[in-house]
């Protein structure tokens, strides 16, 4: 079996806090979503319908993300003030960065050659690195400016890339200059009540808007010294100042409006402007945003998205599109304010994940959480398509049909077992017990007929009739809470295992309902049937997993996972990681497609793959590096420990500013719940469930970061052009004009990412070489290609030339398209867009060529007559004016 996954993507979280950006407009990624998950950063896909989460982590969860002018850096800042320089296109870290504070914001420069970032008081300016040069230290500081009495909260930069306007908690507006210009003093704004959220300069420079907490806004001016003094001083006055000669007038930021919100005390959380646009767009504490048109403050939309604030809003570069974010609901909407409808809207579970299961064809994952919520995500977009809310409590398993793929079963601690049909998106049956009882798990036999859930605290499994949903029997024998139930793939026999340390098969066909018992020596938590349904793995409290053989009713193998699952030490542990055997057990297993091994995952950061023959391990996966979490070191850090305890423990919820923020409605101590409402304790990395696909290419994880994918198709198809170092415009040049190697140009230019070289080495292949050059390209390029024809047509009137490369593709990648139809359909969609534009054009270029030549026809026939030209010369000048 192969061992070789790698991490795919992360779906079930589309935002966790800080800003979201928008891809520039003329980047080969343009109209793309980037959004912080953690301690990763998730790209949503739009023209493309997909979504991607990128493979490198920072240490702790992402507080700041900053992407260049030309979309090809992208820097990440953690909560610490950790960096990470990464090349967005390749998804490489280049540089690892630590400024040593926490960074409220980063910008980089217009022209892409400085990045400013806020450093507690200071305002640093770091020279941005270039792709070519060998550089030694990549970011280089450029120069450290202060003034402020407290932290800068934001940054903006003026479009020529001179100046840099600061919004400050001290009430301020400060403007700096990146370099020394004579002459110039840094401006002090001054005015507001509460502190600065956002700034921003006009399209011409020559005006600065800002926004503070309390819902104002303030209009600056740059006027000169005259005309200040005409507005202020009386006429007397006037002429003696105009008298006077002055050799330079002197200019300064006056503060010429103020205009304010009204949002009944609703505090302003987020805040973008569009200076092409002057739209303005603002998000409050109560879930509200509005958008307003600058400079004369109309008010042309106020909608509510949420109960909750609004934790970042973004415009987009078009000006169309606005994107929202709010952490405590995990969701992230894009809305096209022209048209009032939604492009994206995207939302995780509020609490954690609990279980998950495969669909027999691997497309689609469904999982349940702890909001009651059930979610079904393509795992090819990585979009949640449906979600279920019928549920009232705390869902703790899902189960696919194996025979009826489009039928979705789940078990919740409400009382209730329901049935759901994924073609019409409704709850067709539910199922409930004659007394209120709280299942914990559910099984569904192969010919899904018959269903059955265990309880919690009536120790007893319940059996209903999918059909009618009538309840068939209750099995009784278990003397603690059932903790699992499975059927076997191939007989109609049930195996559940229970806390009373007891496993039990039932024939539930038979009439003899007598059950025969294996005895463990601790609490069984997991269990799972081999495909062939002959073994039964089973997982208990004591971190073992033991092998039955359900034939035989003998043990056949056991594996000790105590050592392997043990993650770090928390943060209330009194005892080290090696000595604590809290946590040291598996609350989940699977076995592989071809029952060859066993993937278990538990109360740890680690997910371990065992060959259940050798009972040895074969691999061990750790699920996430992101320090934020509890029990990810193996050793505490004895600086952290106070007085009054470990100092990640200590509620500073008190001393935060607004009154949202420091009321807690959470319950002391609680571990469950919302995840930002955790005051008094942090959230554990584990993992809730792990399942293989039936294809066994891939396997997923319900973790605490959200549904983990794992899988051997991530390692991008072999192209043998990455063997390559010397990738730059001359050689591309050089590889058509010299060698004439048509394929290896237009590769190379994929790579480098540039769009005029990649339009010259489009234009310069000949016709009669486009289908040798696309026949032979990889189809890791087919994508790029696809997009840049759909750019190529709205900008290009190359009518035949475009059509000649579109129908090589189809022709020679036809197949490998339609197979993979989810993964390129947006390509594909585009493609289908931009020719049926392009028959528009065309056909009403000829309906007007036909209605001209009608036109002629038939004055030349008025003419005719009135010179009494005869019918035959008629039709002969007729003739004529056709051809």
């Amino acid at each position: 079996m192969k061992l070789n996954f790698k991490f795919s993507n992360l779906c079930g979280t589309v935002y966790k806090g800080g800003n979201i950006l928008f891809t520039p407009a003329g980047s080969s990624n343009a109209d793309c979503v980037l959004s912080a998950v953690g301690n990763r950063v998730t790209v949503f896909d739009i023209p493309g319908d997909k979504s991607y989460t990128m493979a490198f982590e920072n240490r702790k969860n992402i507080e700041r993300i900053a992407l260049s002018p030309s979309g090809k850096l992208l820097l990440s800042i953690d909560e610490d003030g950790r960096a990470l320089l990464i090349n967005f296109q390749l998804q490489t870290i280049l540089h690892r960065q630590s400024f040593k504070a926490k960074i409220k914001d980063a910008q980089f420069s217009p022209d892409g050659k400085f990045i400013a970032i806020t450093h507690g008081k200071q305002i640093q300016f770091w020279r941005t690195p270039g792709f070519t040069d060998m550089e030694f230290a990549p970011l280089v500081l450029h120069r450290t400016l202060a003034g402020p009495y407290d932290d800068i909260l934001s940054i903006k930069w003026s479009p020529d890339s001179k100046f840099v306007v600061c919004g400050c908690k001290d009430m301020t507006v400060r403007v700096f200059s990146t370099d020394p210009i004579e002459g110039f003093e840094s401006s002090i704004l001054s005015g507001h009540r509460e502190a600065v959220l956002g700034v921003w300069f006009s399209i011409d420079a020559q005006t600065i808007y800002s926004v503070s907490k309390d819902g104002s806004l303030f209009v600056w001016k740059f006027k000169t010294v005259d005309s200040i003094q005409r507005d202020t001083t009386p006429d007397s006055k006037k002429r003696k100042t105009n008298a006077a000669p002055v050799d330079q007038p002197l200019r300064k930021w006056m503060l010429t409006n103020r205009h304010y919100f009204n949002q009944n005390h609703a505090k302003v959380v987020s805040c973008d402007f569009h200076a092409q646009s002057n739209l303005l767009v603002v998000g409050f504490t109560s879930g509200v945003f509005g958008i307003w048109e600058l400079p004369d403050f109309i008010n042309i939309h106020t909608l509510s998205i949420s109960q909750k604030k609004v934790d970042a809003v973004t415009i987009s570069p078009s000006g169309d599109w606005l994107v929202f974010g709010s952490s405590r609901l995990g969701q992230l909407l894009v809305w096209e304010w022209k048209s009032e409808s939604y492009v994206l809207k995207q939302q995780g579970h509020n609490h954690e994940m609990n279980c998950l299961s495969y669909s027999p064809d691997g497309q689609y994952v469904v999982t349940g959480g702890d909001d009651g919520k059930i979610k079904l995500w393509n795992t090819q977009t990585g979009f949640c398509f449906v979600t279920f809310t019928e549920h009232s409590a705390s869902v703790q398993a899902v189960e696919f049909s194996k025979k009826k793929a489009n039928v979705v079963f789940s078990s919740s601690l409400d009382g209730t077992v329901r049935a759901f049909d994924l073609v019409r998106y409704r709850n067709f049956r539910t199922f409930t017990s004659p007394t209120h009882v709280q299942f914990g798990c559910i099984a569904v036999d192969p010919s899904a007929e018959v269903i059955c859930a265990g309880s919690i605290d009536t120790f007893e499994i319940y059996m209903w009739s999918v059909q009618t949903g009538n309840l068939l029997d209750v099995l009784s024998g278990h003397t603690g809470p059932v903790s699992c139930v499975s059927f076997s793939p191939i007989e109609g026999k049930l195996v559940s295992g229970s806390w009373d340390r007891s496993l039990r098969t039932w024939n539930v066909f038979s009439r003899d309902s007598a059950s025969e018992p294996f005895e463990h020596g601790a609490e069984i938590l997991a269990l799972a049937y081999r495909g062939d349904g002959k073994e039964v793995a089973v997982a208990t409290l004591d971190g073992q997993i033991t092998i039955w053989d359900v034939e035989m009713h003998r043990q056949i193998g056991i594996i000790d996972g105590k050592k392997d699952v043990g993650g770090g030490r928390k943060v209330g542990d009194r005892v080290t990681a090696a000595n604590s055997s809290n946590g040291k057990y598996f609350t989940s297993v699977c076995y592989t497609v071809d029952g060859s091994c066993l993937i278990a995952g538990g109360n740890s950061k680690y997910v371990c793959i065992y060959d259940v023959k050798a009972a040895t391990l074969l691999r061990k996966f750790q699920i996430s590096h992101n320090l934020s979490l509890d029990g990810m070191h193996l050793e505490l850090d004895s600086r952290n420990m106070t007085e009054a305890g470990p100092r990640e423990l200590i509620d500073d919820t008190g001393d935060m500013s607004d009154m949202e923020d420091r009321r807690d409605m959470s319950m002391p101590g609680a571990k469950k719940g919302d995840l930002s409402l955790r005051s008094k304790s942090r959230p554990e990395a584990r993992t809730k469930c792990v399942k293989f696909a039936p294809s066994g290419r891939t396997w997923a994880a319900a973790s605490t970061e959200g549904l983990l994918l794992y899988s051997l198709d991530d390692a991008i198809m072999f192209d043998p052009f990455d063997l390559e170092i010397d990738i730059t415009p001359e050689n591309i040049l050089a590889a058509i004009d010299d060698t004439k190697e048509y394929l290896r140009a237009l590769v190379m230019s994929f790579r480098l990412g540039e769009q005029n070289v990649i339009k010259s080495v489009f234009e310069k292949t000949p016709v009669d070489q486009v289908n040798v050059v696309v026949k032979g390209l990889p189809h890791k390029y087919l994508e790029k290609l696809m997009k840049f024809l759909v750019e190529r047509m709205d900008t290009t009137q190359s009518v035949q030339l475009n059509l000649m490369w579109s129908l090589a593709i189809l022709r020679h990648h036809g197949q490998f398209l339609k197979d993979r139809s989810q993964e390129y359909g947006g390509s594909l969609r585009g493609l289908v867009k931009g020719i049926t534009k392009l028959q528009d054009v065309i056909s009403k270029l000829t309906n007007g060529n036909i209605n001209s030549l009608r036109y002629l026809t038939t004055q030349m026939s008025l003419s005719s007559k009135k010179s009494n030209v005869g019918e035959g010369a008629l039709e002969d000048v007729r003739m004529d004016a056709l051809f």
